[in-house]
């Protein structure tokens, strides 16, 4: 049944983009349609702004993305943050005190960027990282001497704090020591990651705002997802789609369940629902 929509949230990776991180021609041609209708097209990932892919960027309209997790409302156009929810600098020490007793590779956003350090930069296979990611990553990260010197001396706050882990048994029991740090959202998008938010910085919570700040209704929204990152944004929009990819738990917070993102699962539900 086509569905009045006027914002389409996506989720990038395992979402709109396939395995190796490319935006398929489907998709892009599916989006620019919804685009050239009005509806806007909002990226809505665990990545800061400049890993949001280029040609989804020049698509006409696409003029807004939900960054880190919800830690930011980016105007792509100006670069402009137009709101954000971050971790405090006390609380990103907190973290990173805790991270730093594992065999992780851990990195802050901080005002955009990833910072890391060479210790981890030069060995991300040692971390379980594909290349594709590892391609990402280069990309998107600014390398400091020492990353917990760096926010002991710059005080900066973080919009997010990313952690890979070289031991998978790790996960659990990191992620409850994490807990007891009061005032976070802790959440995972890939098999060897968490992602580490202040609490009232999710997509959903993004979403909301944004579609708010354009004076679009909650019902005439639509988001896609697949990881437990997107739970948040699939209960929060007015029609949320799983992909098929997907895990159950995300699938049973959904209100509908696409293809997979291997088989530009994105485009065939704009088109079901959409533009049909």
């Amino acid at each position: 049944m086509k569905k009045q929509i006027c914002l389409i949230a996506l989720d990038l990776d395992g979402t709109l983009l396939d395995d190796q991180k490319q935006l398929s021609e489907n998709n892009i041609q599916a989006l620019a349609e919804c685009a050239r209708r009005g509806i806007q097209v909002v990226p809505a990932t665990g990545r800061p702004a400049d890993g949001v892919p280029k040609e989804l960027c020049a698509i006409p309209g696409v003029r807004y993305a939900i960054t880190t997790n919800g830690g930011a409302v980016v105007d792509l156009e100006t670069g402009r943050r137009l709101s954000q929810c971050v971790l405090s600098n006390e609380q990103a020490l907190q973290i990173l005190d805790i991270v730093r007793q594992y065999h992780v590779m851990y990195d802050p956003y901080v005002q955009g960027r990833g910072i890391t350090q060479s210790s981890f930069f030069e060995h991300m296979e040692e971390f379980g990282i594909s290349p594709a990611v590892q391609k990402l990553v280069r990309a998107t990260r600014d390398v400091v001497p020492d990353i917990y010197q760096y926010m002991v001396e710059t005080k900066n706050c973080a919009e997010k704090i990313n952690v890979f882990l070289a031991d998978l048994s790790d996960k659990e029991s990191l992620r409850e020591e994490l807990s007891s740090v009061e005032g976070l959202a802790i959440s995972s998008s890939m098999y060897n990651n968490l992602e580490i938010n202040a609490e009232a910085a999710t997509k959903g919570n993004a979403l909301l705002w944004l579609a708010d700040h354009l004076g679009i209704p909650r019902e005439e929204t639509m988001a896609f997802g697949d990881g437990e990152n997107d739970i948040s944004m699939l209960k929060a929009a007015g029609t949320g789609v799983a992909m098929g990819n997907a895990s159950d738990h995300v699938k049973a917070a959904a209100d509908e369940v696409t293809l997979t993102n291997e088989q530009d699962g994105v485009a065939a539900a704009i088109q079901t629902w959409i533009l049909k």
